[in-house]
């Protein structure tokens, strides 16, 4: 079960927030200022956090800095009644994904959220591919081709239509010395380039 953070300093908004993502299935804790959102983020671990901007004590701009220095990653959605062009900026150079306008519906946040789990689980593919074909490339390098030939294949049934995959498992073939595998696989990569 994923574990979201709600951080604003009206009781009403933490309420219909904590109720309507715990009838998602998220388990909730909540802060009612920035200062306590900060704490419960240096000893707790959150997969999601809505995150007020107006707060006393502690801005939400601050937290969301606060967190990033320490390098606490976890992926914020901002709360704002007063979205301007610097705030949003701002935040979203802090890494903040979107923002949730007050005054917002159940369904509102239901939107946002399917928004940013789509996003989120499509982002995740993608750095755990990109991971891959990293080590795949240092391996090849380092002549592990049989080892970077296993790496490869966990990802070419997911990521059949990624051209990189096919011009490294040619390179492959190539530094074992099997030539028909790497010329029928860099023929399939530059079916993809033209």
């Amino acid at each position: 079960m994923k574990r979201i953070l709600v951080i604003d300093d009206t009781k009403n908004i933490r309420m219909l927030l904590t109720k309507c993502l715990e009838h998602e299935g998220y388990q909730v804790e909540t802060a009612s200022d920035g200062q306590e959102a900060l704490d419960m983020f240096k000893s707790n671990s959150y997969d999601l956090a809505f995150l007020d901007i107006k707060m006393s004590r502690l801005s939400g701009t601050e937290v969301l800095k606060s967190i990033r220095e320490i390098g606490i990653e976890t992926p914020v959605i901002i709360i704002t009644a007063y979205a301007t062009i610097k705030n949003a900026v701002e935040c979203t150079k802090l890494g903040a994904v979107t923002y949730l306008q007050k005054p917002f519906t159940a369904e509102k946040i239901r939107t946002v959220l399917s928004e940013f789990m789509n996003r989120f689980e499509h982002k995740g593919l993608l750095t755990q591919t990109e991971n891959i074909l990293e080590q795949s490339r240092k391996l090849i390098v380092a002549g592990a081709f049989s080892d970077a030939l296993e790496m490869l294949r966990e990802i070419i049934g997911k990521e059949i239509d990624n051209p990189e995959v096919y011009f490294l498992i040619s390179k492959v073939y190539h530094g074992m010395g099997n030539m028909e595998h790497a010329d029928r696989f860099y023929k399939t990569y530059q079916l993809f380039k033209n």
